[in-house]
C-alpha cells in the first residue's frame, strides 16, 4: 500500500493567510490545521459524516478561535478528519478513511479528532486545533505521541464550532513542542504569559496508575523523577484518589449501578463518574441533533451508529443529580489543588487499539479510558497530555490536571518539566 504522504489527515486543503504578518507575532511562520468541526468561511463543516456536509450550506463566517490562531500570525493548511459527529474518541472513519498513526500504522490514531492529531504527529504541520468533549484531544494525543492541550471549561470561545455537548465541549489543540503548544494557549486564552510559578504540590493518584496496562517505571517512575530533579521530591503526594472522590462527591450514588460495584477492573467512584459524563452527553447531544438524526437517518460508522440512537433514545433522568456530580467535583477537587496544586494520572488505560477492532472487544478499555477521562470532563478542570516515549514500540502519555482558569500556570509546568522527561524517557528506554 502506497502511504498517502498527508497520513490521509486532511479532509481539505486550502491555505489562509495569517491576518498579521507582523515577524514578532508569537505564532509568525507556523502552520495549522483545523478539525472538520470549525466553521471556515465559504466551506461546508461536515462534522465528520457525508449526509450532514450534503444537508448543510458553507459557512458564512470562520469560529473566532480559528481566526485568533491567523491572527497571531499562523497560517491555515486546510480540515482534518474526525469521527463522525465526534462521538468516538478510536479515530476511524468509514466514510473518509481513518488517518494514520504516525507513531503505530497499524492503531487507531485516537479521536475524535483524529486528522488535527496525525497532522502534528506527522510534521504535516506546526499545530492543529481540535474539540475535546469526552477525550478528543487527549486521547489521540496519547496515541500519536505529541502534545494535546484540554483547556479549562469555557476558557477558549467555542462559535462557529458545531456543538456536542455543551457542559464538556472544549476546543483543544495539539503541538509536538511544549513553547509551541503554550504560545497557541496564549492566543487562545487571551492571556498573557504568566511568570514561572512554581507547582504547591504534585499528587499521583496511585489507583489511576494501577488502572493502565503499562509498567510503572515506565510510566509513573518516569514523571516522579522528573519532578525530582526539578522541583525536587518534597512537591510528591501519593493518593488513592478513587476514594477521595467517593467521599467528597455524595451525588454519585445516584450513578453507582450493581454492576460498576462488581467491575474488577475499574474504580467504583470514577466509572460513576463516567456516566455521570455518558449520560449528560447523551441528553445535550440529542438536544442539539436530535431532530436532523430522526429526519436524515444519516449512515454511522459501527459502533457510532449505536451510540448516536442510544442518544437519540434517552429520556433525559437523572441530568439534576449529573449537574450536582459536576458542582461537587469541581469543589472537591478545587479544595484538593487548591492553586499550585497539580493531579498527575495516565491519559488512557494503555497503547492505542489495533485497527477495526471489534466494539465489543474495546468495552473494558472504553471503560477503563472514561473513568481516567471523565475526571477533567466532570469538573471543568484543564489537562495537558505529554507523550512519554514508546513502550514495547507503541506510544505512552501522562496527563496532569489544573484547577480550572490554571491553564497558563499548567502550560507553564509542561515547558518546564519537558525537557527533562525526555532525559528521563531515554534512560528508562536504554
Amino acid at each position: 500500500m502506497a502511504r498517502d504522504p498527508d497520513y490521509g489527515a486532511f479532509t481539505d486543503k486550502f491555505v489562509l493567510e495569517p491576518t498579521s504578518s507582523a515577524h514578532d507575532q508569537p505564532l509568525h511562520g507556523l502552520t495549522f490545521a483545523v478539525k472538520d468541526i470549525f466553521d471556515v468561511e465559504g466551506y461546508v463543516t461536515g462534522f465528520g459524516n457525508p449526509d450532514w456536509a450534503r444537508t448543510h450550506s458553507a459557512a458564512t463566517s470562520t469560529a473566532p478561535a480559528v481566526l485568533a490562531v491567523l491572527g497571531g500570525g499562523a497560517t491555515c493548511v486546510g480540515k482534518t478528519v474526525m469521527d463522525e459527529m465526534a462521538y468516538s474518541i478510536n479515530g476511524e472513519n468509514i466514510h473518509y478513511g481513518t488517518p494514520i498513526n504516525p507513531c503505530a500504522p497499524d492503531r487507531v490514531p485516537g479521536g475524535s479528532s483524529s486528522g488535527s492529531a496525525v497532522a502534528v504527529g506527522a510534521k504535516l504541520v506546526d499545530f492543529s486545533l481540535g474539540t475535546d468533549t469526552g477525550g478528543s484531544v487527549r486521547v489521540p494525543a496519547s496515541y500519536c505521541g505529541i502534545l494535546g492541550f484540554r483547556p479549562s471549561h469555557d476558557a477558549v470561545p467555542s462559535a462557529g464550532v458545531i456543538p456536542m455537548a455543551q457542559s464538556f465541549d472544549t476546543v483543544g489543540w495539539f503541538a509536538r513542542d511544549p513553547v509551541i503548544l503554550s504560545r497557541v494557549g496564549h492566543i487562545l486564552l487571551q492571556k498573557s504569559v504568566m511568570g514561572p510559578a512554581k507547582p504547591s504540590q504534585i499528587i499521583i493518584a496511585e489507583d489511576l496508575f494501577q488502572l493502565s496496562i503499562i509498567p510503572n517505571d515506565q510510566l509513573g517512575q518516569v514523571l516522579v523523577k522528573s519532578i525530582e530533579k526539578i522541583y525536587g521530591g518534597h512537591i510528591v503526594k501519593h493518593m488513592v484518589l478513587g476514594d477521595y472522590v467517593m467521599e467528597k462527591v455524595p451525588s454519585l450514588k445516584h450513578f453507582m449501578s450493581k454492576e460498576i460495584k462488581e467491575q474488577e477492573y475499574n474504580i467504583p467512584s470514577l466509572a460513576a463518574l463516567s456516566n455521570v459524563l455518558r449520560s449528560l452527553q447523551r441528553y445535550e447531544f440529542k438536544d442539539n441533533h436530535g431532530e436532523w438524526i430522526t429526519a436524515v437517518k444519516p449512515e454511522l460508522g459501527p459502533g457510532i451508529s449505536e451510540r448516536v440512537w442510544e442518544a437519540v433514545r434517552t429520556t433525559g433522568e437523572n441530568i439534576d443529580a449529573c449537574h450536582s456530580v459536576k458542582t461537587e467535583l469541581h469543589a472537591a477537587l478545587a479544595t484538593l489543588l487548591q492553586d499550585f496544586g497539580i493531579l498527575a494520572i495516565p491519559t488512557v488505560p494503555g497503547p492505542p487499539p489495533k485497527l477495526q477492532t471489534d466494539p465489543t472487544t474495546l468495552e473494558i478499555f472504553r471503560a477503563k479510558a472514561f473513568s481516567l477521562l471523565s475526571i477533567a470532563g466532570v469538573s471543568g478542570f484543564c489537562q495537558v497530555s505529554i507523550p512519554l516515549g514508546m513502550y514495547e514500540n507503541l506510544p505512552v502519555a501522562v496527563s496532569l490536571l489544573a484547577k480550572q482558569g490554571s491553564d497558563a500556570f499548567l502550560l507553564n509546568v509542561v515547558e518546564s518539566l519537558y525537557g527533562t522527561l525526555k532525559e528521563q524517557v531515554e534512560i528508562t528506554e536504554k
